[in-house]
């Protein structure tokens, strides 16, 4: 195609997967799996994606327990996630039925899940977990789960376009039709004609400035929104304390082992140490999400630290000395910190020394990414890590646009809580649903009119690239506006101040304009998009009488809450966003008999 400046090569596929991170390959390996080979996987960079760059001291997947003699089933994992409030039943269900499937392929992919000598998966409690069902290979799970998918791909020859940001996906009669990109190593675009999309490009990680989000990671949320595609419980993140450079969580040992918290002016200087709680601190490790139920316990940690970056100032974890410059008084501290650390055999010395011997890798983590914990303090933020909306999809993770999935952190199968690790499961199950669906019901070829029906929509892109040239202005604008979504709409939520910020927002999309790097103007723009879908997500949320819950504090609420059986769906058109509220689906209560299941199966060769 000839559009403007740029002759466009188009690309054509039943299916395309857009992101390589562990849910994108594993649509991608499921879909070959199922019989759909004429496949291909877009992304902005193989080795960048959520799953491959975050982690945490232990990062968790949950599953089912597949071990011990403690009771647990699938409808009582599905309870659990469905207990977590503006959760729909179905997505419950699923993601518990498949949590054992998922996580045993990823074993046979070679994934080394821990195991004992007799071959049970032992498990953990993690937060928001009644039973055991929580696992980890170390602070790099998901990286591990990404590589082994990422192998199973290369081994089916399945084509991967790298350097290719996707800047617009190509909607027409609520059909997806395809999608643009942006080639990052050309400076030019391709287009992609194909009948179904599964994007799993994670959460929207440009909206915050303080974020864990890897740098470089930025999904394309807002070019979903933008193309139709309904959002669902936008008001509900996930928000931590987390170092600042690199990004990673600081969660579990990093708080156990009770370092210090100081505080300095913006130039490193004016040295105070702020005045913990030893017994909250040792909880902060695994009640790390922010949780407005926890303001005055371990939480208050996290207000407290936002409290002073938001004066301007900043706040280091000090692993070289003790809280207070003495000596640990491991008798004094709570019965449950105590027991702990005692049955650690960790009752000694310096956080540093502590953290070195209850879990060496947390500091060979750091001391890889060139921080030294016994030489320099880590500067830490109460940072955005997860969100648990995003993107509405059904029980097959498709869209309300016909041929659009979302699975991963893209898709919208959490609400207010979930359980440590459910993520990852999430994701799995998603792409694995989605690639069942397209391999049964999806078959065929893309739009044979792609070009006709896609020029004005390509052109609108054409034109964004084309106004984009001139000095720099977007790497400011980007910086600005993530730095105000922080301040008043992170975990700390202030309504008149979201409304100001949401209004600016409006006026910059109406009138966009920015120049500079042509990745980076599309980039601002999809940010922009989900700013505003957030923003008024969250003032529509205190208009319907929405107060505190979850990893959000909002300081002028006035409402008497609304209940977590009703959820919030947004739309998107035309710069202007609607919303409305429904009941939760509740969890299918289909007939077990076995009889009866293995004779419809039967008939009808499949269960789509």
């Amino acid at each position: 195609m000839k559009i403007g400046n740029y002759d466009i090569p188009v690309y054509e596929y039943n299916t395309v997967v857009v992101g390589t991170g562990a849910a994108g390959y594993n649509a991608a390996d499921r879909l070959h799996q199922y019989g759909q080979t004429d496949i291909a996987i877009v992304t902005e960079g193989v080795n960048c994606g959520i799953s491959r760059n975050t982690g945490s001291d232990k990062q968790t997947y949950y599953k089912l327990t597949l071990s011990g003699g403690e009771p647990d089933s699938v409808g009582e994992m599905a309870k659990t996630l469905f207990d977590g409030q503006c959760v729909d039943g179905d997505h419950a269900l699923c993601e518990a039925a498949l949590s054992a499937q998922n996580f045993l392929r990823l074993v046979e992919l070679g994934v080394p899940f821990p195991r004992n000598a007799y071959g049970e998966y032992i498990g953990y409690k993690t937060d928001h977990d009644p039973r055991r069902r929580a696992t980890s290979v170390g602070p790099y799970t998901s990286k591990l789960m990404t590589e082994a998918l990422q192998q199973a791909v290369a081994q089916k020859n399945i084509p991967v376009f790298d350097h290719m940001q996707v800047v617009k996906f190509l909607v027409h009669d609520n059909r997806v039709l395809g999608l643009l990109c942006w080639v990052l190593d050309k400076q030019a675009f391709a287009a992609f004609s194909c009948k179904n999309v599964i994007c799993a490009t994670g959460a929207p990680a440009g909206m915050y400035h303080n974020s864990v989000f890897p740098l470089g990671v930025w999904g394309a949320t807002g070019a979903a929104f933008e193309a139709g595609v309904k959002g669902k419980n936008l008001t509900e993140w996930q928000f931590g304390l987390a170092s600042v450079a690199p990004r990673w969580n600081v969660s579990g040992t990093y708080m156990q082992v009770l370092p210090k918290f100081i505080s300095t002016d913006e130039n490193g200087n004016d040295t105070r140490e702020l005045p913990l709680d030893l017994g909250m601190v040792f909880l902060k490790g695994y009640q790390w999400p922010f949780d407005v139920r926890k303001i005055d316990g371990s939480s208050a940690i996290d207000i407290i630290v936002h409290e002073e970056t938001c004066r301007g100032r900043r706040v280091f974890l000090d692993f070289r000395e003790n809280p207070g410059n003495q000596p640990v008084d491991f008798a004094a501290l709570p019965n449950e910190a105590r027991e702990y650390l005692e049955k650690a055999g960790a009752c000694f010395g310096t956080p540093l020394e502590r953290l070195l011997h209850m879990n060496a890798p947390a500091v060979e983590f750091y001391r890889d990414k060139g921080v030294d914990l016994a030489a320099e303090p880590l500067e830490i933020a109460l940072c955005a890590q997860h969100n648990n909306g995003g993107l509405a999809v059904d029980h097959w993770w498709q869209t309300n646009i016909e041929g659009f999935f979302a699975a991963g952190e893209a898709a919208a199968s959490h609400g207010v809580y979930r359980p440590g690790g459910s993520a990852l499961n999430a994701g799995q199950t998603g792409s694995a649903r989605a690639a069942m669906y397209i391999a049964a019901k999806c078959q065929g070829n893309p739009q044979a009119d792609f070009a006709q029906l896609t020029q004005t929509q390509i052109a609108q892109a054409v034109a964004i690239a084309e106004a984009s040239a001139g000095e720099n202005t977007v790497d400011a604008l980007l910086h600005a506006t993530a730095t105000t979504m922080s301040a008043c709409g992170g975990a700390i939520r202030h309504g008149e101040q979201m409304a100001q910020a949401m209004a600016q927002v409006q006026q910059q999309l109406a009138n966009f304009t920015a120049q500079g790097d042509v990745s980076r103007v599309f980039r601002y723009r999809d940010v922009l998009i989900c700013q505003l879908m957030y923003l008024s997500a969250m003032l529509n949320y205190i208009a319907q009488g929405g107060t505190s819950r979850g990893s959000a504090l909002y300081t002028d609420e006035s409402g008497s809450g609304t209940a977590g059986s009703m959820l919030q769906e947004a739309a998107y058109s035309n710069g202007q966003c609607r919303y409305s509220w429904r009941p939760v689906r509740p969890i299918p209560q289909d007939d077990d008999f076995f009889e009866n299941v293995w004779r419809s199966f039967r008939e009808t060769g499949n269960i789509v």
